[in-house]
């Protein structure tokens, strides 16, 4: 800050002052150089004070082509500009949005400056902005839906009959038990499956912002709304996916319960209702009935989403599915990373099967994916290839550890040249595919000759797909 014209112990207070106060306080003089810019404001901006301080304000921010900056306008043109908001970028590029309050100073009428009040608003722009644009990959269908076990089946059954119509469903599982897969699968089997499905976990955002991200705002509803469609409306003649419903306040599932039976929407201060024909697919990861007696989920409200309702059962109570999860992640992360696993061993499949899963099939998926990391030259997944706080559990730890070769496994036991041609050819695999089978390239890196790791490959019987590698002259 710069005032020559202050006592040190009025400057004192005047420094305590705007640097306590939780809004950003920016000045400039007659020049456009700032004077006056508070700690506030340097968070707001993320921007150092020696940075800003004595400098020309457009020297220091940038504009979006044909927007200018509120305190230049109000220093040029005298203008008084209320809750404003403004869009900009500091020196390093970083987009900053403000409502702004900015005035011009005057002095025997002379414009001697001007003093910008701001808030900010750049995340939750930023949150808003995200939210209004994502509509989601439905990419998942029936057929993408692992399991064979009676359990999984009845509701895949009973998740295609509800294909048939428009009803509301509710979706009741935990986490990671693929409710959202359900979700995409209904909508893609409906006659909706052209129009947009859209996807919005309730427990995001604040609800501040999710009543207008749902409903959409009129414009100067509140300081900088602008006319913006809800949810909904994005969402016309398709699926509204709502994640975790129970998470919504009261008040806002008063709102939505209205807007479901009336099949119309008001937009955040508008006085106009707007039809629409949506289908409404919630969620919820606790039991309704807890939920309800607890005040998290209207009473109401679960009775007009669950018109149908889908129990996914979690993955302890579908352990029989667990081999084809397992056989479907590997296969998956195989394709990414380009590796040839093939499976867990017994030991591993075993432990996974009296393991109770909380994090359900999400968490199967994690530990999978985790596994294949750690993997160097096998092609089968073993205790050791586990993440560690996945082996530090006590039952993998007993289960895994101290444990003498036995007829079960005694099959896995081979000569020891056989299996270190093995351990040779697989990691001769994974260089030659790391350097695209460039014989060369994979040679030097693995400090040999050219004709040295052609020899090995030749040696090793290596597959079609090896010896074929390409070569350079």
């Amino acid at each position: 800050m710069r005032n020559e014209h202050l006592t040190p112990v009025q400057l004192k207070f005047f420094d305590k002052i705007l640097n306590e106060i939780d809004i950003g306080i920016h000045a400039v003089n007659h020049e456009g150089k700032t004077m006056i810019y508070n700690r506030k404001m340097a968070e707001i901006e993320g921007m150092k004070f020696e940075d800003v301080l004595d400098k020309d304000l457009l020297d220091v921010f940038s504009f979006h082509k044909n927007e200018y900056s509120t305190l230049i306008k109000a220093l040029t043109k005298g203008e008084t500009i209320i809750n404003a908001k403004q869009t900009y970028f500091n020196n390093r590029g970083q987009e900053i949005t403000t409502i702004n309050n900015t005035f011009p100073i005057v002095e025997e009428e002379d414009r001697i400056g001007a003093i910008e009040i701001a808030r900010d608003v750049t995340k939750l722009e930023k949150l808003i902005r995200e939210n209004m644009n994502k509509q989601s990959d439905t990419r998942y269908t029936f057929d993408s839906i692992i399991g064979s076990s009676n359990e999984i089946k009845d509701v895949i059954e009973a998740s295609k009959r509800a294909t048939r119509t428009n009803s509301s469903i509710l979706i009741i599982g935990d986490t990671g038990t693929g409710k959202e897969l359900f979700a995409q699968s209904i909508h893609n089997g409906s006659i909706r499956s052209a129009k947009p499905f859209i996807s919005q976990n309730c427990a995001a955002l604040p609800d501040s912002l999710i009543e207008g991200l749902l409903f959409g705002t009129k414009k100067g509803a509140f300081t900088g709304a602008i006319e913006r469609p809800g949810l909904f409306e994005q969402a016309e003649g398709g699926t509204l996916l709502l994640d975790e419903i129970n998470s919504l306040n009261p008040a806002l599932q008063a709102k939505l319960l209205r807007s479901i039976q009336e099949k119309t929407v008001r937009r955040i201060g508008d006085t106009k209702d707007r039809k629409i024909d949506v289908r409404i697919i919630a969620t919820i990861n606790e039991d309704p009935i807890d939920a309800i007696s607890e005040g998290r989920l209207r009473k109401d409200l679960y009775y007009r989403l669950s018109v149908v309702s889908l129990f996914i059962p979690p993955l302890r109570e579908r352990k029989k599915d667990i081999s084809d999860l397992i056989q479907f992640f590997i296969e998956k992360y195989n394709q990414l990373f380009g590796m040839m696993v093939k499976a867990v061993d017994e030991k591993v499949l075993n432990s996974f099967k009296q393991y109770e899963w909380p994090g359900n099939v999400r968490e199967l998926e994690h530990v999978i994916e985790g596994a294949m990391n750690l993997i160097e030259y096998e092609n089968t997944i073993s205790y050791s290839h586990l993440p560690i706080h996945f082996r530090n559990k006590p039952q993998f730890k007993a289960d895994n550890q101290n444990q003498p070769v036995t007829n079960e496994n005694s099959s896995d036991i081979k000569p020891l040249n056989q299996y270190m041609e093995e351990i040779e050819s697989n990691y001769l695999q994974k260089v030659l595919t790391y350097h695209h089978n460039n014989i060369t390239k994979a040679a030097k890196s693995l400090g040999m000759s050219r004709q040295n790791l052609q020899y090995r490959l030749k040696k090793t019987r290596q597959s079609t797909n090896l010896e074929r590698a390409k070569t350079e002259d």
